[in-house]
Order: C-alpha cells, then structure tokens, then sequence
C-alpha cells in the first residue's frame, strides 16, 4: 500500500527535528519539505529527494531513521513491515525466558539465534548504559554507556540457559575486552547480561569452562554483568540480516574467517604440545 502524503510529511517533519540526523540528511529534508509547504508539487520534490539520498541508501550510509524513511517513499516492500516489538513488552508467557548477550555489532548476532527451532523472538538493542532511549548515534558515539546487544526470547522446553551460552562462546572472540573482529569500542565489547542468580551461576561456571578447556591461549574477558534495561534499536536494525543479505553475508564471512581462524591457531598449538611432549 502507498504511503499517504500526510504520513511522508509527517516523517519529514520528525527527521528534521531527530537528533540522530546528519546535518546534511537535515539539509535535504527541509529542502523538500519547505518547498511542498511553498506550494511546489509534491511528487516532483520527494523525487528529487529520493535522488539526492540514492547514492548514500545504496551504500547503506544513511543513518538508519532516514533509511526507513528512503524504504518508505521508494515504496520498498521492507518500508511497509516494521519490526513488532509487542513482544518485548509483554510478559514472558509458560515455557518462556529471555537472555541478553552483546557480542560486538548486534547485525551479525541476530541470525544465528533466530534461525534455530525453540528461539522466539531476538530483538537487537542497547543495554548497560545510563541513558533512557538511547539512539543509535548516540551509543557508537559513546556517550551514553550501553552496549550493542541481543535480547533473545526462548522457549525453555527446547533450549536450557546454559546451551544459549555456549552457542554465544561460538559466536564471538571471548579473549577481546575492547570489541569483536572489526567493530571496536566499548560499545562493542563482549558481555553476558544475566537476569538472576540461577543465570548468573550458569554463566560464571561456562566462562570457567571455557578457561579451564585450553581453546583459548589468552585469558576469557567476556564480562557477565546484571541485566538492565534493554532498549530496542530502530526498526532499520531489527532482521538485518533479511533487509541487507548482500551487506549481511559479507560481514558474516568475515566474521568466520576470523573465528575459524582462532580455532584452527589452537588446533596447532595443541598438536605442538603434543608434538612436544614426543
């Protein structure tokens, strides 16, 4: 269905006064909206906007409002579907639990998780921070404290607490306190946020584990620290994995490479151990 014209200027009117659009995005976006308002015709001038923001929406370079905004007036079919939340909010029903987990850029931690059988929902957000509905901007500028991570709702009869966090061990660099692979910051940084203390027990026995197994040559770093408020992203980063699979494969490989990497380094240093003792 087409976006109404009301609704357009509705979202222009927003992204002019959101703190998290560029200066020059904001630029764009009250020449077309003062223009319509001046009279100019209405489809002519979201056209010529829709051209001067293409360059930036093809290299995925637009802060992620804006891009929902360019989805919605190219009449993208991903524009018309925002991610539902609801269930964020509500209660956890039987057989429900949740499990928070950063690990680095939260695009490449979503999928993963929600593609396995038992997972519920995983939700990308912000959390461990000190500031109330912090913007994307805002915490890889660092400014408000919180980390990148995944909310995952489960289902307690097909998974235990303690398998999420060993799938989570496979999918980051527990020996990297300061990011994962590429994305450096604190925002970035590796952190098990447990809900109580059962969580907190099975999480802090698992690092212990992970230590005690020799796979790794430096020291476990991953924080474990108590859940706080866990603040959805823009809709632009719920699935990122379905809105931008070309960008998302990409990342995802050189994310493996890198963990695949790590572990075929402790293959070797076993066998020389092993070699050695010969």
């Amino acid at each position: 269905m087409k976006t109404s014209q009301t609704e357009i200027l509705g979202d222009l009117y927003n992204l002019l006064l959101n703190p998290a659009t560029r200066d020059w995005e904001r630029a764009q976006l009250r020449v077309a909206k003062t223009a319509i308002d001046d009279g100019a015709h209405f489809d002519d001038q979201i056209a010529k906007l829709e051209a001067l923001l293409r360059p930036l929406a093809l290299r995925d370079n637009l802060t992620p409002d804006v891009t929902d905004f360019y989805l919605k007036i190219t009449d993208d079919p991903l524009a018309g579907s925002s991610f539902d939340l609801s269930i964020h909010y509500e209660q956890d029903g039987p057989h429900q639990a949740r499990a928070i987990f950063a690990g680095g850029c939260f695009w490449c931690m979503v999928e993963p998780f929600e593609t396995r059988p038992g997972i519920i929902s995983v939700i990308s957000g912000y959390t461990g921070g000190h500031m109330e509905n912090p913007t994307y901007e805002q915490v890889v500028g660092g400014y408000t404290g919180h980390v990148e991570a995944v909310e995952i709702i489960f289902d307690t009869q097909i998974w235990s607490y303690k398998e999420l966090v060993e799938l989570y061990w496979q999918l980051t660099d527990p020996t990297d306190a300061f990011g994962q692979m590429a994305d450096r910051g604190d925002s970035y940084r590796p952190v098990i946020f447990v809900a109580n203390e059962e969580q907190h027990q099975i999480a802090e026995q698992s690092k212990r584990d992970l230590a005690e197994s020799g796979r790794y040559k430096h020291p476990i770093v991953t924080a474990i620290e108590p859940a706080t408020t866990f603040w959805p992203a823009e809709n632009f980063h719920q699935q990122f994995y379905q809105k931008n699979p070309r960008r998302y494969k990409k990342l995802k490989r050189s994310r493996q490479q890198f963990l695949a990497f790590q572990r075929m380094q402790t293959k070797w240093r076993r066998g020389w151990k092993i070699w050695g003792k010969d």
